[in-house]
């Protein structure tokens, strides 16, 4: 799905966000936001009214397990090399940077 019409952190988070199945209030309380306001300000997020400062973005991103990075990339591709390349050992991205690096020599 293309991001450019929509604000990409909204999107990207309502998609983290289901992908963990977590509610909307589950997650903004897991942030640190204060129960009685946490779906509300969630809700917000997803819905692009408000985005969070970048403190914020970390915990969601840590919550989430994926790369605070992935929420600010427009290109759905590199958001999904930025996800997928998360979980891999420093071992591991090492060697797929030196892949990369060796393509730009073609």
């Amino acid at each position: 799905m293309p991001t450019h019409n929509l604000n990409v952190f909204a999107l990207r988070l309502r998609l983290a966000r289901k992908a963990k199945k977590l509610s909307q209030e589950r997650l903004g309380i897991l942030a640190g936001i204060d129960e009685s306001s946490a779906s509300a300000r969630m809700n917000q997020y997803e819905r692009g009214k408000h985005v969070p400062d970048f403190l914020m973005a970390s915990k969601i991103a840590e919550i989430l397990d994926l790369p605070t990075a992935y929420f600010y990339v427009e290109n759905d591709l590199l958001a999904e090399i930025i996800q997928v390349s998360h979980t891999l050992s420093n071992e591991q991205k090492l060697e797929v940077l030196r892949f990369i690096k060796d393509l730009q020599d073609f």
